[in-house]
């Protein structure tokens, strides 16, 4: 007798009591009714209700914040077909980043330049000229503008207009670059400038934002290992794709020809030119006889679409043979 009393004492559980659940809320529920506490006094003294555990408070907070991103990065639809086009950027390092990308000189920058810097990615680099209209050309097809900033002199009123004209047209991923550091020769000096630019930096774009430092030039060229970790950086940068960019058609002219005959402008030389646009095409589809706005020119209807071999083709899409992704347009102006 004894020992199944024994064993009948071990077997025996305490009552748990919920601690979360529908039936955990509403015991809550009751027993605040029953010390008369209400909402009005949590907001009154917000400390006596606080966690008493700064884990759990840590581990919920960090919740709701993902909670919160997740509602704002809504996933957004890929209408794109075949390989995507490559990454526009602005930059005035386009010499040292085509020569780290290439291994090969680049004597001129003319244009656009399209190369392949990895298995699944091509970058375009296109430089932007100082002045207005330019800058808003930038910010309607740059994926990501890399800011020069003069260290020794410091921000210049143009920076300000252009990070002003990204956020009227959607705000595209932007990197500082700050040059020109190799004239300071106090380090103390040198250290609160870049902390000084940093922090406006930040106040302009969000806090955090990549702000990469070229010391110096060495042969009228920059730093080997500061170049590698600027476009390692660009290498593995994700873009958010913009939502107005994915649903209009849109190409960024790498050349064009005057395709004209010649007799026809030799007789009249005010006739109407048929002209042919090469680029890669972005967004959605662009239909024939659609109307095509040109920046600073005006709107033209499109007289014909073709399309073309990719000129620039990824390593993995080399072996495909149904990789198209550039277009050329025929337009009369």
């Amino acid at each position: 007798m004894a020992i199944d009393s024994g064993l009948q004492e071990l077997t025996h559980k305490l009552h748990r009591s919920r601690r979360s659940g529908p039936t955990a809320k509403k015991k809550a529920k009751s027993d605040k009714k029953k010390r008369n506490v209400t909402e009005e006094e949590k907001k009154q003294n917000p400390k006596a209700f606080a966690f008493s555990s700064t884990v759990k408070a840590k581990r919920l907070q960090s919740r709701a914040s993902e909670k919160e991103q997740r509602r704002l990065h809504v996933p957004t639809i890929d209408r794109s077909t075949g390989e995507p086009a490559p990454f526009v950027g602005k930059s005035l390092l386009i010499k040292s980043l085509v020569k780290h990308y290439t291994k090969h000189n680049l004597p001129e920058v003319r244009g656009p330049i399209t190369i392949v810097s990895g298995k699944q990615r091509r970058l375009q680099f296109v430089e932007c000229p100082n002045d207005i209209n330019g800058m808003i050309d930038a910010a309607k097809y740059a994926d990501l503008a890399l800011l020069l900033i003069d260290g020794s002199y410091g921000f210049e009123m143009e920076t300000f207009e252009f990070l002003n004209i990204l956020q009227v047209h959607g705000f595209p991923k932007v990197m500082g670059v700050l040059t020109h550091l190799d004239k300071f020769k106090d380090v103390k000096k040198l250290k609160k400038t870049k902390q000084r630019l940093k922090h406006r930096f930040w106040t302009e774009i969000y806090d955090g934002a990549k702000l990469f430092y070229l010391s110096g030039l060495i042969h009228g060229k920059y730093h080997k290992r500061e170049i590698h970790n600027l476009a390692r950086f660009i290498s593995v940068m994700k873009f958010h794709s913009l939502s107005w960019r994915v649903s209009h058609p849109y190409i960024l002219v790498d050349r064009f020809e005057d395709v004209t005959p010649p007799e026809k402008v030799e007789a009249n030389s005010k006739c109407d030119r048929n002209v042919t646009l090469y680029g890669y095409l972005r967004g959605c589809n662009l239909k024939r006889g659609s109307k095509m706005h040109i920046a600073g020119v005006g709107d033209y209807n499109v007289a014909g679409i073709t399309g073309l071999a990719d000129p620039c083709p990824l390593p993995s899409a080399a072996k495909r043979r149904d990789c198209v992704t550039r277009k050329s347009c025929s337009m009369h102006l």
